[in-house]
């Protein structure tokens, strides 16, 4: 595991020489220090890659030239899987089953982004003009120097979501992973040197969020600022950003209702609502943490709901056949907490679940199931980001779909019924910028990814993450053989 910091291209110490503790959360073990940047570093980061993009070669390589180095950073992922999800999970605490899937999808969007980079070379679009003695055409750049800000909840992954496709597009960029969960990032940098990537295209900065990710998003010579994170530090990035009019791009936080009607598969929407909340700990800006269900269906699908839950298997995610882990650290372990507290000093009653006590260490919540939530509640409101889902009945579908939208979130949102048309019809409902249908949190990388309302802006995945790092210019020429004769006239 990396003790430095990876800038243009070489591993070095912070120059503050200060670290940070890493935490097994299953066992609340001091395993391994990270180096803790600081604003310095970020300095010498930004002028690698500013450098990186100004004079270096990347930004001017055909787009086949950068997939292969892309198709190298995806190889180098899989040749290390079992290595890297071990670490992954002990360092976040997800089972190890998850954090292979979630590996492996990061090495299929390093591919992903390959095909597309290829795609980039020779594309241009003609415009038609009202005036025929011009020509002109549109063309799409690389965007300049790239700051991606990441969560610990999916820590390699959510890099892959950004790195990616700034390097497809051209761009060189700075990493900086969370605080709680940097050693699978640090590692990519490691990744990308065996791929040859050239000096000063990814810079890896681990540190605390508040210095030097603070630091990386004041810098002027940055362009971009992509983060998935908290609606509260997205809004203070947006206002910091503002100054120098940098790209900005959020992914935000959720509520994302699930509403599944009487005439569905009871067993199947148990399994979709599980899946929807308890999947990662239930730390998931996605999660469908507020279920809806119709009244005549409702009394059944708790009663299966909570029998299921306490059959989820509750343990440290490298043992075999764990499906619920502890939560990430301490500071999110006692939120979750207080937040049940909270419901249920608010009239929430507990169906199941709250503080799990099968272990002496270690930061554990079992699968936790509240009703009788107010709809002006802080459980009913707040993201919790954690195993905790509130669940309620309605009558009508008007009324299903009100309850859903009121939310000043909007990132997600399920349907589950055996009606076609009316699955369709609720999901157009939705303000939400995705919406599943008789399912709850698949996601592919060839899709677009990000929110409404407070959950966000702008589209992360498939072309649309590709988009967030081009810049589009427009190029017109004068084509006439006669002289344009403004002054002549």
């Amino acid at each position: 595991m990396q003790t430095k910091l990876y800038i243009n291209g070489e591993w070095v110490a912070p120059v503050e020489g200060g670290t940070l503790p890493v935490i097994d959360p299953a066992t609340e073990e001091v395993f391994h220090h990270i180096p803790a940047a600081t604003a310095p570093d970020a300095e010498i980061a930004v002028a690698a890659a500013r450098e990186a993009f100004d004079n270096g070669p990347w930004p001017r390589l055909a787009g086949a030239e950068r997939a292969k180095y892309l198709r190298a950073i995806a190889q180098g992922i899989r040749d290390r899987l079992p290595e890297l999800a071990h670490i992954e999970t002990r360092d976040n605490g997800k089972p190890l089953p998850e954090s292979e899937w979630d590996l492996s999808d990061a090495a299929g969007c390093f591919d992903f982004y390959a095909d597309l980079a290829e795609e980039l070379d020779g594309e241009v679009e003609e415009v038609k003009l009202a005036d025929d003695r011009f020509a002109s055409k549109a063309v799409r750049e690389p965007l300049g120097v790239a700051v991606a800000i990441v969560p610990w909840n999916y820590p390699l992954l959510m890099a892959s979501w950004k790195v990616a496709p700034a390097l497809a597009a051209g761009c060189t960029m700075i990493l900086k992973p969370a605080e709680t969960t940097s050693l699978t990032a640090l590692e990519l940098g490691a990744i990308a040197e065996a791929a040859g990537l050239p000096k000063g295209v990814l810079n890896i900065l681990s540190g605390k969020g508040s210095v030097v990710g603070q630091a990386l998003v004041e810098h002027p010579q940055v362009d971009k600022v992509a983060f998935t994170g908290s609606g509260p530090v997205g809004s203070r990035i947006m206002a910091t950003g503002a100054k120098d009019v940098k790209r900005i791009s959020l992914e935000l936080g959720g509520k994302s209702p699930f509403v599944v009607f009487a005439d569905s598969d009871i067993e199947k929407a148990v399994e979709w609502i599980m899946f929807g909340i308890f999947w990662n700990q239930g730390q998931v800006c996605s999660a469908t943490s507020r279920v809806l269900v119709e009244a005549p269906l409702y009394p059944r699908l708790l009663e299966r709901l909570v029998e299921e839950a306490g059959k989820i298997r509750i343990g440290n995610g490298l043992d075999e056949g764990t499906l619920l882990g502890p939560l990430v650290n301490k500071s999110q372990y006692e939120d979750v907490l207080r937040h049940i507290d909270r419901a249920v000093e608010q009239g929430a009653t507990v169906a199941c679940g709250g503080r799990y006590d099968g272990f002496d260490k270690g930061f554990w919540v079992a699968p936790t199931i509240l009703t009788d939530t107010a709809l002006d509640s802080d459980a009913w409101v707040e993201e919790i980001f954690g195993p905790v889902v509130c669940i309620r009945p309605f009558d009508t579908e008007d009324e299903a779909i009100r309850l859903a939208n009121d939310s000043r979130f909007g990132l997600a949102a399920a349907v589950m019924s055996a009606d076609e048309a009316r699955c369709e019809r609720v999901a157009r409902a939705f303000r939400a910028g995705i919406v599943w249908i008789n399912c709850s949190q698949p996601t592919f990388t060839e899709a677009p990814w990000g929110g409404y309302k407070q959950s966000g802006i702008g589209r992360e995945l498939g072309r649309w993450g590709l988009d967030n790092y081009l810049e589009t210019k427009q190029i017109t020429s004068f084509t006439s053989e006669e002289p344009w004769g403004w002054y002549l006239k």
